[in-house]
């Protein structure tokens, strides 16, 4: 009984801290996209705020749940940090559902200003709420933006585990959803252009869903009408995968426990000349 009770708490946090994360993501966008005089904000407004979501979502539900937020952070989590497998398809729900809710209120506080600057619903305003190739607009190719959401997941999911990782000498607890939610903002300004950088599964889906069942009869489809819903599902899965396994090829085989004690002596071994040491060694302090 009591297991089942944490398992329900760490799900009720990881739809809570989700769902902040859409209040704020697909906020910000809905707020730009329905400005026609580009007076409530641009794509730095939009980062800015997704990085921000991000930062307060983990607040929300890290001490909880560890503030996963996103399918392809938890599954990565499962396949390289001992996060227990039962536990994925349970909070990848969760994290789906939170998006679904918080879109669902964003779409409907955002109604009327929607209503005034595409009533008919369109791919004009679908990036309200889900990412499409080039935004929508550029002519960007399906392996383009597969290639793309591949990269951006990895490089979030890489950094994650970077930041995370007790032997790498992490930030402070309370300073890590920060550097996250800083992260997602440079992944937004440096990957933004060829998919929309949703690194997320349950960010796109669920408000693909709530646009779907409001009004978006196209919300599944891209703005050549291509089905494309499965993209931003699928490609962060592999891109997670990706950075979590060079994580480990990289940095982490290569960490050692600080706590332990250095075999480097404090000079030369017995015998050894200073101008024996290789050309650009490190002399130990003294």
């Amino acid at each position: 009984m009591k297991n089942k009770r944490q398992l329900i708490g760490e799900l009720s946090a990881e739809l809570a801290g989700t769902a902040i994360l859409i209040l704020f993501g697909c906020g910000v966008v809905a707020q730009v996209v329905t400005s026609t005089d580009g007076a409530n904000g641009d794509h730095n407004s939009i980062a800015w705020a997704w990085g921000l979501g991000v930062t307060l979502g983990v607040y929300v539900s890290a001490r909880i749940s560890g503030a996963h937020l996103n399918p392809a952070v938890t599954i990565a989590l499962a396949t390289y940090k001992g996060f227990p497998w039962r536990k994925v398809l349970p909070y990848s729900a969760a994290q789906l559902v939170g998006a679904f809710i918080a879109a669902l209120i964003v779409r409907f506080t955002y109604a009327d200003l929607i209503d005034a600057v595409d009533p008919g619903h369109t791919i004009a305003t679908q990036g309200i709420f889900s990412t499409l190739p080039g935004n929508g607009g550029a002519d960007v190719t399906l392996t383009t933006a597969f290639f793309d959401q591949v990269v951006g997941t990895a490089i979030l999911v890489f950094v994650i585990f970077a930041l995370t990782t007790a032997w790498n000498n992490p930030p402070m607890a309370n300073m890590g959803p920060l550097l996250v939610g800083l992260l997602v903002v440079a992944i937004g300004m440096a990957w933004g252009a060829n998919a929309g950088y949703a690194i997320n599964p349950a960010r796109d889906l669920g408000p693909r869903l709530a646009s779907l069942i409001t009004g978006y009869g196209g919300a599944m489809r891209d703005q050549n009408g291509t089905l494309y819903f499965w993209l931003p599902i699928v490609a962060p899965i592999a891109g997670g995968l990706i950075g979590g396994g060079l994580f480990k090829l990289l940095i982490e085989r290569n960490l050692t426990d600080p706590d332990e004690p250095s075999d480097e002596l404090d000079g030369p071994v017995a015998g050894e000349d200073e101008s024996d040491r290789r050309v650009g060694e490190p002399v130990p302090a003294r």
